[in-house]
């Protein structure tokens, strides 16, 4: 496979530059906060790639898997989102493509193209989390409306979200994968409450959502009653495709070299030349590498009609590998410096102790914990491609 890049891919990289230096005009650097998010969006919808990863059936601008990969690329070392719209724009919206009513799709997906809804996505359960059809959220069919009673859990962004997709079982089967139902729900409705979940880097974006008595129309059911499964597992394929890091991995490593050039090692000189620092870095690297040659490849079969499958899993577990990795690096560099952003330390710390950038990354590394576990755990994953691939 040929990984150079074309002229007309050369040139599409400079679009993307020209955007984001149209954009955010240096040294500004887009900050996340709602109105560099909105300034962002704007420019994207402007330009037609907002929606850059949908069929341009449904408003997408056709991309080629290497425009995909140059746009991930250039985007994530600008310290850009690749794209606006959260959970609604890249894994809601795909399963409406697929299964969802010409009048769903009328409905919610120009909201999601133009950023007026937020999505959550309720899956995981108390006790039903990456053993997902083991879930026991129920819902009763009561005439044109489904009634939901259940509780979800580690649900991002659903505190401040106004729909959720969410699993539900509305038959008991002797196949746990079946009686399973895709419902979309409004998160205003009486009987939804949410309660915090306050993760280790201290941020508030899990959430337990508790459903009681719940209503929904069964309009807003996505394919046939029972059928649940089958839409959920197309879209884990496409969360999981999403997952394996390499452009943040590329920034995030680009960064350490950066910090390591300016630290003292331990036998003087810079940490950066460092011989143990040196070679686990370097290891770091050569698998990162791969895993965008893996990535590309897989972009090449998808775009071509294919379906990622197993690979999907492989790159979702190798992906977490390496952006943990990438996180524990920081670590090391901040050294002592890094304590004062552990939760076991008490009180606020000043913003002055150690290097600028030992706060952000620090909270950075224990988010990334979670990676191993959120999108289907690396213990479903590796049993994926064994029953996908192994046979066994």
């Amino acid at each position: 496979m040929d990984l150079s890049l074309t002229e007309s891919e050369l040139l599409f990289r400079e679009e993307v530059r020209d955007l984001i230096a149209t954009a955010f005009p240096a040294p500004e650097r887009y900050d996340g906060g709602s109105d560099h998010e909105h300034r962002w969006h704007q420019a994207l919808l402007a330009r037609g790639w907002a929606a850059n990863k949908w069929p341009t059936a449904f408003g997408g601008p056709g991309w080629t898997a290497t425009q995909h990969f140059i746009w991930e690329r250039e985007v994530t070392a600008a310290g850009l989102p690749p794209q606006v719209g959260g959970m609604g724009m890249g894994m809601l919206a795909p399963i409406l493509f697929a299964y969802g009513s010409p009048e769903q799709q009328d409905r919610f997906l120009p909201d999601i193209l133009h950023n007026r809804t937020r999505w959550c996505q309720g899956y995981s359960e108390p006790g039903s989390g990456s053993d997902l059809a083991s879930l026991r959220t129920r819902a009763v069919l009561d005439g044109d409306h489904y009634v939901i009673d259940g509780e979800k859990v580690w649900t991002s962004g659903a505190h401040r979200a106004d729909w959720m997709f969410c699993l539900t079982r509305t038959s008991d089967e002797a196949r746990r994968q079946d009686g399973i139902t895709f419902l979309l729900l409004d998160m205003r409705s009486p009987g939804v409450t949410i309660f915090p979940i306050i993760s280790l880097d201290g941020r508030h974006a899990f959430n337990r959502v508790t459903l009681d008595g719940v209503r929904t129309a069964v309009s807003n059911r996505v394919g046939r009653e029972g059928e649940g499964w089958t839409v959920a597992k197309g879209l884990l394929t496409h969360e999981r495709t999403g997952q394996a890091f390499v452009s943040l991995s590329t920034d995030l490593l680009g960064r350490i070299r950066e910090a390591a050039a300016t630290l003292p090692g331990a036998e003087g000189g810079v940490l950066l030349d460092d011989p143990g620092f040196g070679h686990r870095l370097a290891l770091a690297e050569i698998e990162l590498q791969a895993l965008a040659a893996t990535e590309l490849r897989t972009l090449s079969e998808v775009a071509a009609g294919g379906a990622p499958g197993a690979q999907s899993s492989a790159l979702k577990l190798k992906g977490t590998d390496i952006v943990q990795r990438m996180t524990e690096f920081f670590v090391d560099c901040a050294g002592p410096y890094a304590a004062p952003w552990f939760p076991e330390v008490n009180g606020p710390a000043p913003d002055d102790i150690g290097p600028g950038w030992a706060r952000r990354e620090v909270a950075r590394y224990f988010e990334g914990r979670a990676a191993s576990i959120a999108g289907g755990s690396d213990e479903i994953q590796r049993n994926i491609i064994a029953k996908q691939v192994l046979r066994l």
